[in-house]
């Protein structure tokens, strides 16, 4: 028996999530077998192919899989699940809506956001915002697993797998397409950014993150992301939330300005190997788990910090 790991994309790329998700499925000690589902997603299914320790790529190509709609991609693992121990995906918005029905479907407990595999059937993962970690046991003969992937390393390549393409399962008809807005950036995405500026209810408006935080994060070579608290005022989008019930990230770089560090901003990247914060309040949460912080108003530090990076040539 094997493992199946479901692989976030983009049709021509595979998401560095995927890469990390497969050290994970590696772990539990079994073939591992990866799904790419999508439309004209050749690219992607062959890109997974040459990531070390894959045994096999499953093609489902169609317009069925189109718009990652939840229900038809369900229905889908729950068609292959039959040859597999274990169905594993990492833990982004889209597996978060996916891997649940198919658990369902399944009649077997999702075991969430595991951050490390302590055996086939025994893993460890964060609760109360990450104030403790749980480890759990699972007794069902078939484990659905999301995996936390700010906590493994990346897959490499060096695989040579062969690409098979699978039947597209029937569709559920529960859900229909109807239009997306996409948000497009230049940066680097959240999730795999290397550097992250955030942002957080200091800053005021939305006028403040682009006078400031943008600025910094284009000589940083940055993503940029806001706290709950920035973006439910709508200084941010939506998906530049890091938190709790924002995105989970762990770069080499975490600068925190202006965010007062709450515990659910905190479990969203505490993981990350530098933490510099810039607060005013000496007293802020966030300077407990900083190894750099600069007691500052963040109007002047920031700007002068942003013209002395500029005077290094970034």
């Amino acid at each position: 028996m094997t493992t199946l790991l479901i692989a976030e994309h983009d049709n021509a790329s595979l998401k560095d999530a995927t890469n990390k998700a497969l050290t994970a499925a590696s772990a539990l000690g079994a073939d591992v077998d990866v799904l790419v589902a999508g439309q004209n997603a050749k690219a992607a299914a062959d890109a997974a192919a040459k990531l070390a320790g894959v045994k096999k790529v499953l093609l489902a190509d169609g317009d069925l899989y189109a718009h990652d709609l939840a229900e038809p991609l369900a229905a889908l693992i729950v068609s292959l699940a039959g040859s597999y121990d274990a169905i594993v995906a990492p833990a982004t918005s889209r597996f978060k809506n996916v891997m649940p029905r198919v658990a369902a479907l399944l009649d077997v407990m999702q075991v969430s956001e595991i951050i490390k595999v302590v055996a086939p059937d025994t893993y460890e993962r964060p609760i109360y915002a990450g104030n403790a970690i749980q480890t759990v046991k699972s007794k069902d003969a078939k484990k659905v697993i999301t995996v936390r992937t700010s906590t493994f390393a990346a897959a490499g390549e060096g695989g040579s797998a062969a690409v098979e393409t699978v039947q597209a399962a029937a569709d559920p008809g529960l859900s229909t397409f109807v239009g997306e807005e996409v948000a497009k950036s230049d940066r680097p995405e959240l999730t795999s950014a290397k550097i992250i500026v955030s942002g957080g209810r200091a800053m005021q408006s939305r006028e403040n993150f682009a006078k400031y935080i943008e600025p910094l994060a284009d000589k940083l070579g940055a993503g940029v992301g806001a706290s709950r608290a920035a973006v439910d005022a709508g200084y941010a989008p939506n998906d530049w939330q890091v938190g709790q019930t924002g995105k989970v990230v762990a770069p080499e770089l975490y600068v925190a300005v202006g965010i007062s560090g709450a515990i659910q901003h905190l479990a969203g990247m505490k993981d990350s190997k530098v933490i510099v914060a810039i607060n005013k309040d000496e007293d802020a949460p966030i300077f407990q788990v900083a190894d750099y912080g600069l007691v500052a108003d963040l109007y002047q530090a920031v700007p002068e910090l942003t013209t002395e990076l500029g005077k290094l040539g970034k």
